[in-house]
């Protein structure tokens, strides 16, 4: 047999059996990714913000968990307003004031009772006349963190673990991103959570003085506190920052 006629067996080890394990893949993807992202951060050193990678990720998860509580009060100080909108348009059929009246006395109390459940809505300072975007919204995000919601402090194991696989998740997603992504996307999240603060601002200021003028309201006999909470409810109706938000698809 001449020396040409030699083959190689074909099996482990063996040059020509190109398969690989799923595992072998997948590391050396991630090493790829790791590698990469090491190289980006090299470049990025001196980023405008002085943060550490560590500290860049914590700000992202803050404005993330942060973001959410500001969406829950939002949304139910929204819904609160167009129901109130709502239910008085639907009082326009009873043309009687001694029928009117206590509906419109009623639902004015289910839109400033949220005043006195202060866990319901949460707390968020004044931008201060000299505070930049990104100070106001964390100083506000510090704030928000601090107050907590109403049953919030219970959780069952299965929640524990929910919270903790969507945070191991949210970590996976960051760790294969550069410094500078995740520090661009802090960025669009302060932006994003600024416009959202000003917004909530401007409905919980109309439900705090909704509930300031219902409450004055009172020393006045039926007749002429009817016209006056008519006119409290029609100045919500038209006010720029109800009318910003009331056309919203939930």
């Amino acid at each position: 047999m001449g020396r040409s006629e030699i083959k190689r067996p074909i099996g482990r080890g063996g040059g020509t059996n190109d398969s690989s394990g799923g595992g072998s893949t997948n590391l050396v993807g991630k090493f790829t990714q790791s590698v990469r992202r090491i190289v980006q951060d090299v470049k990025d050193e001196g980023s405008p913000s002085g943060q550490t990678r560590e500290q860049i990720i914590e700000t992202n998860e803050r404005l993330r968990c942060v973001r959410v509580r500001l969406e829950e009060s939002y949304d139910t100080a929204k819904k609160a307003l167009v129901n109130l909108m709502n239910k008085y348009g639907d009082s326009k059929i009873h043309k009687n004031i001694f029928a009117r009246y206590p509906m419109l006395k009623l639902m004015i109390k289910d839109v400033i009772r949220l005043e006195a459940e202060y866990w319901t809505l949460v707390e968020i300072p004044k931008q201060e006349q000299k505070e930049t975007v990104p100070m106001f919204v964390m100083r506000s995000c510090s704030i928000m963190e601090k107050t907590q919601k109403s049953g919030e402090g219970v959780k069952t194991a299965a929640r524990i673990q929910e919270d903790a696989a969507e945070r191991r998740e949210r970590m996976d997603r960051l760790e294969t991103m550069t410094t500078s992504q995740i520090e661009g996307e802090n960025t669009q999240m302060i932006n994003d959570m600024y416009r959202l603060l000003k917004k909530y601002s401007g409905l919980r200021n109309l439900i705090r003085d909704l509930k300031s003028e219902y409450d004055s309201s009172k020393m006045y006999p039926i007749f002429p506190r009817y016209t006056i909470l008519k006119g409290m409810i029609k100045d919500i109706m038209h006010h720029p920052d109800y009318m910003e938000v009331c056309h919203e698809v939930d």
